[in-house]
C-alpha cells in the first residue's frame, strides 16, 4: 500500500493561522499543524516516525484502523508529548530497543489503535504521560505489551493484549495506571506485573488468561487493587506477592491454575473480599514468612485438582478467614511453624478428604463459630507447642472429630461432634488440651478417647448415643469435672443403667481400640525417601547432629548404594583435607558443588539436605541448612530482576546449601531472549566471589543436565562432580512401603510383601518413564492401601488390633492403565 497524503484542517478562522492544506507526508503536515488542528491521513503505509508536540487530532481518513499503517524502519512509530487525539491507526515497530508507541507527556487520547510490533514494548508511557487509551489492541511477541514507567499514569479502557513475549502489562518506577474492562492473554511472562516502591495498579472488570507464567505479580513494595477481575489458565501461580507487596482483591475469580492460586511471602499483605478461588493444583491460598498476612472475607475456595491443602500458612505468617467456604479439597487449612497463626471465623469447611484444620510445629489456630462437615478429621493439633482455640464449632460426618497428639495443647470450648465414624475427641502420644462444655452424639466409636500418658482436662462435657461408650480413659488419665454420659455403649459387668450419669473421676481401665489416625498428607514437598514425611515446606535448619550420625541416616536410606559411596568419598576427602591443614600440610582442593542427575522421587533432595548437615558437622559450612529453589524463584520478567532474585536466593543459602531443582529449565533449548541465562551467569559469578559461603547443587534429568553444563563456560568448571541417582527397583519400593507402614503403625500381613513385589514389578515394567515417581510411587501405593484398608474395616461392627494394623494383598490398588507411548518426533 503506497503512502497517501495528509489533509490538515485548522480549527480556527483566525487570520494568524495558516489555511487548510494537503501535505505529501506526515512530517510535513505535523510541521504545519498547531494546537486544535485535525490531520486526516489518507489510506496507505507511512515509513515515518510521528512526533506529536501539539494538541492536534490525528486520525485515519476513513475511520478504519487498518487503512493507515505507520511502520518506520527504526525508532518509535509514534511519540506523543502533548494532549493530542489519535484515532484509527495501525502502528508497527521494528526496533528492539524502542517502543512502538511512546507517550512522554500530556494527557492524549488514543482510541481504536492496533499496535503490531516486535519491539521492547508495544505501548510505553513515561514520566508525565497520562493518556486515556480506549479500544486499542497490542500484539508484541518480542517484548512487553504495555509498560507504564517512572511515575506515569493513565487509563486503559476496553483494551486487549493479544500476545506478548514478556509481561502483558508492566508497571514500575512509581507509575500508577488504571485498567478498565481490559483483556490480557497469551503472554510469555506475567499477565500483570507491578514492581517497585510507589508503583501501583488498579484494575476493574479485567480478564487475565492463557499466561505462560504467573497471572498477576506484585513485588518490591508495590501495591495493586483488582475488582471484579478474572485470572485463569496460567502455567504457574495465579497471583503472587513478594517483598512488602500489597494487594486487594474484591469480587474476583481465580481458577484453572496448575500451581498456587494465590501465593504471598516476605511481609506482603493481601485482602480478599467476595473472591472465588477454584480448580488449583497446589494451594488455593499460601502465606509464608514473618510479617506476611492475608485476610479473606466472604470468599470461596474449592475444587482442588491436586493433593495439597487449600489454605497453607507457614514460617511465621498469619491468615484469617471470616464467613468463607472451603470445600472439595484434600485438606482445608494447614498452619505450621512457630509464630504462624490461622484465624477462621464463621466459616464452612466441608467435603475435606483428609483434615479440615491442621496445626503443627508450634503454630496456633483460633477457630470460632465454624461448621466442619464431611471430613476425615475435623481438627488435628499435631505436636508439642501447637495449640490455639476451637470455640463454638460443629463437626459433623467425620471420621474423627478432634485429634490431639504429641504434646499439643489446644483449648476446645462449646464444640459439638455428631456422627463420627471413630472417636469424637481422641488424645494420644502425650497430648494435652482442655475440653469445656463439649458434646459428642451419635458416634460409632467413643465420645472421648484418651490414651495413657496424656494430660487432658474435661469440664462439663456430655456424650450421647456413642456406640462404644461415652468415655475411654487410662487409669492415670485425664481429669474430668461435671461430665455426663447417657450410658450408651457395649454392656459390661458393673455398667451403670442407661440415662444421664455423672462422670466425677477417671474411669477404671478396660480394653480399648484406638481410632485409626489418618495418614498425614505431605503438602508442598515430596517426603524424603526413607525419612518421616515432612510436615511443611523446606526451611532453614541448623545442623545439630554429628557427622557419624548424619552418615548413619544416609546409610539408612533405601537403595542409592552408588550415591552413598560418592558422598562418603567426598566427605572423606574433605575430612582428611581438614586434618592435613590442622597438621600444617597442604590439602587437596575439593570442589564441593555437585550435579545430581536422575528421575523424580529418587532421593535427590533428601541427600542434598544430609550433605549440608555433613558439611556443617565438619565445620565446612556454618549452618548446613537447605534452600530449595527452581526456575520460577530465580527468573524475573524484565532485565535486572533475574539477577536480583538470584542474589536473594544465594543470600538465603549463605552458610548452607542452595539446591536448584530442574536446573536445566534455566537454559531451555529454544531460549531466545529468555532471562534464565542471566540467572546462570549471576550464579556462576556468585559462586566464584563467595566460594566458601555456599554449596550449590543443581539437579534434574540426566540428559537435560548434560546440556545444562554446556550453556556457560564457567558452569562445567564449577561443577566437577556428578552423582547419578538410579531408579528404584521393586525390592527398593517394597522397602519404602515397609518403612511407611512401620512409621504409621501398620504391618504387612503374610503374603502382602510378595504381592507388593509382583505389583511393583508390573508397575516398573509397564509404567517406567520420565514421569515415574519412584519413592513417591511407593508412598502413594502405601496411602492407597491404607485408604482401601479403612474402607474394609469401616463396614465391620468391631475390629481388633490385628485387623486395624494388618495390610493384606487385597488392599493393593489396581494397576493404572498403561500410558500410551508418545508419537515419535
Amino acid at each position: 500500500m503506497a503512502q497517501g497524503t495528509v489533509q490538515v484542517t485548522h480549527g480556527s478562522a483566525s487570520r494568524w493561522r495558516r489555511r487548510t492544506g494537503e501535505y505529501p507526508s506526515l512530517s510535513a503536515a505535523l510541521a504545519a499543524a498547531g494546537d486544535g488542528d485535525v490531520l486526516s491521513i489518507a489510506p496507505g503505509t507511512y515509513r515515518e516516525n510521528l512526533v506529536l508536540e501539539h494538541a492536534v487530532t490525528l486520525r485515519g481518513a476513513d475511520g478504519s484502523a487498518g487503512a493507515v499503517r505507520i511502520a518506520p524502519a527504526d525508532g518509535p512509530a509514534l511519540t506523543v508529548r502533548a494532549s493530542a487525539v489519535i484515532q484509527d491507526l495501525h502502528l508497527e515497530g521494528q526496533d528492539a530497543a524502542a517502543p512502538a508507541v511512546l507517550v512522554e507527556d500530556g494527557a492524549p487520547e488514543l482510541s481504536d489503535l492496533r499496535v503490531v510490533t516486535r519491539s521492547s514494548a508495544g505501548i510505553e508511557v513515561r514520566g508525565n504521560g497520562r493518556p486515556v487509551v480506549r479500544r486499542c489492541t497490542v500484539d508484541n511477541p518480542a517484548g512487553v505489551a504495555v509498560a507504564v514507567l517512572d511515575g506515569a499514569g493513565g487509563v486503559f479502557e476496553d483494551c486487549e493484549v493479544v500476545g506478548a513475549g514478556q509481561s502483558g502489562v508492566t508497571v514500575r518506577g512509581g507509575a500508577h495506571p488504571r485498567l478498565e474492562r481490559c483483556r490480557i492473554h497469551h503472554t510469555g511472562g506475567p499477565g500483570l506485573s507491578v514492581a517497585g516502591e510507589g508503583s501501583g495498579l488498579e484494575a476493574v472488570g479485567c480478564e487475565v488468561y492463557e499466561i505462560k507464567g504467573t497471572g498477576v505479580q506484585v513485588s518490591a513494595r508495590a501495591a495493586a487493587r483488582l475488582t471484579d477481575c478474572r485470572v485463569h489458565r496460567t502455567t504457574s501461580d495465579g497471583i503472587t506477592l513478594d517483598t512488602d507487596a500489597v494487594l486487594s482483591l474484591a469480587g474476583c475469580d481465580i481458577h484453572d491454575v496448575p500451581e498456587n492460586a494465590v501465593d504471598l511471602r516476605a511481609r506482603s499483605v493481601l485482602t480478599l473480599t467476595r473472591t472465588t478461588v477454584r480448580r488449583f493444583g497446589r494451594n488455593g491460598l499460601s502465606v509464608w514468612d514473618p510479617g506476611t498476612r492475608a485476610t479473606a472475607e466472604q470468599c470461596e475456595i474449592h475444587d482442588s485438582t491436586g493433593d495439597y491443602p487449600a489454605v497453607w500458612i507457614s514460617d511465621g505468617a498469619t491468615a484469617s478467614l471470616t464467613g468463607c467456604r472451603v470445600h472439595d479439597v484434600p485438606d482445608a487449612v494447614f498452619v505450621l511453624d512457630r509464630g504462624s497463626r490461622a484465624e477462621v471465623d464463621d466459616s464452612d469447611l466441608t467435603q475435606v478428604r483428609n483434615t479440615a484444620v491442621s496445626v503443627s510445629d508450634g503454630a496456633e489456630a483460633a477457630v470460632e463459630g465454624c461448621r466442619i462437615r464431611e471430613a476425615g478429621t475435623g481438627a488435628w493439633f499435631r505436636d508439642h507447642g501447637s495449640g490455639g482455640t476451637l470455640t463454638d464449632c460443629t463437626i459433623d460426618g467425620v471420621q474423627t472429630g478432634v485429634i490431639v497428639t504429641k504434646g499439643a495443647d489446644p483449648r476446645v470450648e462449646r464444640c459439638t461432634v455428631t456422627g463420627a465414624a471413630e472417636s469424637g475427641f481422641y488424645v494420644s502420644a502425650e497430648g494435652r488440651g482442655s475440653f469445656t462444655d463439649c458434646r459428642v452424639t451419635h458416634g460409632e466409636g467413643f465420645g472421648f478417647h484418651v490414651l495413657d500418658g496424656c494430660r487432658t482436662v474435661l469440664t462439663g462435657c456430655r456424650t450421647e448415643r456413642c456406640a462404644r461408650g461415652g468415655y475411654e480413659f487410662p487409669e492415670e488419665g485425664p481429669v474430668a469435672h461435671d461430665c455426663t454420659s447417657d450410658g450408651s455403649g457395649p454392656a459390661r459387668p458393673g455398667a451403670v443403667a442407661p440415662g444421664p450419669q455423672p462422670l466425677t473421676q477417671t474411669s477404671a481401665p478396660r480394653p480399648a481400640v484406638a481410632p485409626v489416625e489418618p495418614v498425614p498428607v505431605v503438602p508442598r514437598q515430596e517426603a524424603p525417601v526413607g525419612e518421616p514425611p515432612a510436615s511443611g515446606p523446606p526451611g532453614i535448619r541448623t545442623a545439630a547432629r554429628g557427622a557419624d550420625e548424619v552418615l548413619g541416616a544416609l546409610d539408612g536410606l533405601v537403595g542409592l548404594e552408588s550415591v552413598k559411596r560418592e558422598v562418603r568419598a567426598l566427605t572423606d576427602m574433605i575430612e582428611v583435607g581438614r586434618r592435613r591443614q590442622q597438621a600444617g600440610l597442604k590439602a587437596a582442593s575439593v570442589r564441593r558443588h555437585l550435579v545430581f542427575t536422575g528421575s523424580p522421587g529418587t532421593g535427590k533432595t533428601t541427600v542434598a539436605r544430609l550433605y549440608g548437615e555433613i558439611l556443617a558437622s565438619l565445620g565446612v559450612l556454618e549452618r548446613g541448612h537447605l534452600v530449595e529453589v527452581s526456575r520460577v524463584d530465580l527468573v524475573g520478567e524484565h532485565i535486572g530482576s533475574t539477577a536480583l532474585r538470584t542474589q536473594e536466593a544465594f543470600d538465603r543459602a549463605r552458610g548452607g546449601v542452595l539446591f536448584i531443582d530442574e536446573a536445566y529449565a534455566l537454559a531451555p533449548e529454544d531460549s531466545g531472549r529468555d532471562f534464565g541465562r542471566e540467572a546462570i551467569d549471576t550464579l556462576v559469578k556468585l559462586m566464584e566471589d563467595h566460594r566458601e559461603a555456599v554449596v550449590v547443587i543443581v539437579a534434574g534429568y540426566t540428559a537435560e543436565m548434560e546440556r545444562f553444563l554446556t550453556v556457560n563456560p564457567g558452569v562445567a568448571s564449577r561443577f566437577s562432580r556428578t552423582i547419578t541417582f538410579g531408579d528404584y527397583g521393586p525390592e527398593d519400593l517394597l522397602s519404602i512401603v515397609g518403612q511407611q507402614a512401620e512409621e504409621h503403625e501398620y504391618r504387612l500381613a503374610p503374603g502382602t510383601s510378595e504381592a507388593l513385589l509382583e505389583y511393583f514389578g508390573a508397575l516398573t515394567t509397564l509404567h517406567r518413564g520420565p514421569a515415574f515417581g519412584n519413592g513417591r510411587t511407593a508412598r502413594q501405593t502405601f496411602e492407597a492401601m491404607v485408604e482401601r484398608h479403612a474402607g474394609r474395616l469401616a463396614r465391620l461392627p468391631e475390629a481388633d488390633t490385628d485387623q486395624l494394623t494388618l495390610l493384606f494383598p487385597e488392599d493393593l490398588p489396581p494397576l493404572p492403565e498403561r500410558t500410551a507411548a508418545p508419537a515419535p518426533g
